[in-house]
């Protein structure tokens, strides 16, 4: 079943002889359940092509369809409930807030977005990230890996529509960084969570079941792995 629709994506930055194409034309479908990974060269527009899906840039010309729903028809209230409910960002730099401690930061989407957080799925999502004993601890208490374990569990717990992920291993060491993909994996399998991960390794890109190579702000790629 498909989960989401890009239609001739484009995104232009400044004007005239300064003017960049970081989308030039992308479209792709994605089926509920993929885990597809998307390289290219730094400059390449793999990092617009995020955050257009995620409704946090918006493009210059184009269609993002989300569970059927054309994203970018919303108006800024409706945008920001789709950022909250169907997809989950995950970042290289992990972007925990300093003050709240790993259950808050944890549960932070759900109560802004006014809702009772699920304690037995907390539970869950605290013993599937190895986190158990460290609620109660803030992110300088918690090592590189930790905390993008509490970012992954934050983008998890919403039970997204689909989550993004920017270079979620560019900050780690190789053990780490396999650790954070093994989790992602994880949720991909056993929950059927669609991933989209941005990625500069190659290794992790062959863990995906599909990979979208960009180069220029096109598409030269799209192969499906297993």
């Amino acid at each position: 079943m498909e989960i989401l629709r890009v239609e001739n994506l484009k995104k232009v930055y400044g004007q005239g002889e300064n003017e960049v194409h970081a989308l030039d034309g992308v479209s792709f479908s994605v089926e509920k359940g993929e885990f597809i990974a998307i390289v290219g060269p730094s400059g390449s527009g793999k990092s617009t092509l995020l955050h257009i899906l995620g409704g946090v840039d918006i493009p210059t010309s184009g269609k993002v369809y989300m569970e059927g729903q054309d994203v970018f028809a919303q108006n800024e209230e409706q945008l920001a409930i789709f950022r909250r409910r169907q997809v989950g960002l995950i970042y290289q730099f992990y972007n925990l807030l300093p003050v709240l401690n790993v259950k808050e930061n944890l549960t932070l989407p759900i109560l802004m977005d006014g809702r009772k957080v699920n304690q037995a799925k907390l539970q869950e999502m605290l013993h599937i990230l190895r986190l158990e004993g460290r609620e109660k601890h803030l992110p300088n208490q918690l090592s590189g890996g930790q905390q993008q374990r509490v970012s992954i569990g934050r983008a998890l717990m919403n039970t997204p529509a689909v989550v993004l992920a920017d270079e979620p291993t560019g900050n780690l060491d190789s053990r780490n960084s396999q650790e954070i993909i093994e989790l992602l994996k994880k949720s991909n399998q056993k929950f059927g969570q669609t991933l989209i991960m941005i990625t500069h390794d190659e290794n992790i890109a062959l863990q995906a079941n599909r990979v979208i190579a960009i180069e220029d702000g096109r598409i030269t790629r799209d192969e499906v792995m297993r």
